[in-house]
């Protein structure tokens, strides 16, 4: 429409024709967005487009302070975590970061964290959890990295410290999932008092892909094993893993970053309110009671 009204004759008023056209486009956009499928869903959660852990930062939080380190082997650069302000409030903020180019996202390793990355998010969550602070995290992961070097260093106890820690704490803990939640490399994050999950995001144990290499022998099945699945916000709200649907802009976060991800803060921001009224003790208890009760019939 930009183009089209760019190259307009400045003498023929083409302002209704235009209009039309906009909610012609709207309307089908919207038409579209209601019918996706899980798999489609999938993909638009992997958008290169979508706002990343980096993105949502320099947006809602002030002041963010990263901080680097397992204390034991090295720096992970698939997570990112650091202390800073989220509409004055100090928050500790802790997330999986893809990378937002080739270079980037080789740095990053795709948002694949390794046994340093789950025991450096330990590190600061205890830390918050010292200076009474409460924890945001930002889960956008396929999952943890399945090298030989990674299983070598731990990674399996990394990520049930992890999530043992995010158990623990006497903080409010509050989980987004922005893009993927990708088995245990998302809830090594994701075990919160609160977990929120945007409307094209997806979540569970497993990629489509894995799930249908493991089923049928080909990962050309992953559409089919989206929609066993059930990896998507609208089902995981249904199935009381997640407690709140973010809305994304009409035709995904990808398209207007900045409204998704002031949805995302006004959310954070509401939420910190409640939970920062509760006890440790509660908090806590809370916590436990409630992952313990997924699966219960």
């Amino acid at each position: 429409m930009a183009e089209l009204k760019s190259h307009a004759n400045p003498d023929l008023d083409i302002s209704q024709e235009v209009a039309r056209l906009e909610l012609k486009a709207q309307r089908q956009l919207k038409a579209v967005y209601d019918r996706l499928t899980p798999w489609q869903k999938t993909l638009v959660a992997r958008h290169p487009g979508r706002p990343r852990f980096t993105d949502i930062v320099s947006r809602i939080i002030d002041d963010f302070s990263p901080m680097a380190g397992d204390r034991c082997f090295g720096e992970d650069q698939a997570i990112i975590g650091g202390f800073g302000r989220l509409r004055g409030r100090t928050v500790m903020v802790i997330g999986h970061e893809k990378g937002s180019d080739t270079q980037s996202r080789i740095r990053h390793n795709f948002g694949m964290a390794k046994p340093e990355g789950y025991r450096k998010a330990v590190r600061l969550m205890k830390l918050a959890d010292q200076f009474g602070i409460p924890v945001v995290t930002l889960v956008d992961t396929p999952g943890a990295f399945p090298g030989v070097q990674a299983e070598e260093r731990g990674q399996a106890q990394a990520i049930a410290v992890s999530t043992a820690t995010c158990l623990d704490l006497k903080v409010p803990l509050i989980a987004t999932v922005v893009g993927e939640g990708g088995s245990g490399g998302a809830i090594a994050l994701a075990a919160a008092n609160t977990v929120f999950m945007y409307e094209h995001a997806v979540y569970s144990v497993i990629s489509p892909e894995g799930c249908a290499s493991i089923l049928w022998r080909t990962a050309d099945k992953a559409a089919d094993a989206a929609e066993a699945m059930r990896l998507t916000a609208q089902d995981l709200l249904q199935f009381k893993v997640i407690d709140r649907i973010i809305e994304e802009p009409l035709g995904g976060a990808h398209r207007q970053p900045t409204v998704a991800v002031n949805a995302l803060a006004d959310a954070l921001q509401h939420e910190l309110d409640r939970l920062t009224q509760e006890t440790p003790q509660a908090l806590q208890r809370g916590r436990r009671e409630k992952f313990l009760a997924m699966g219960a019939l």
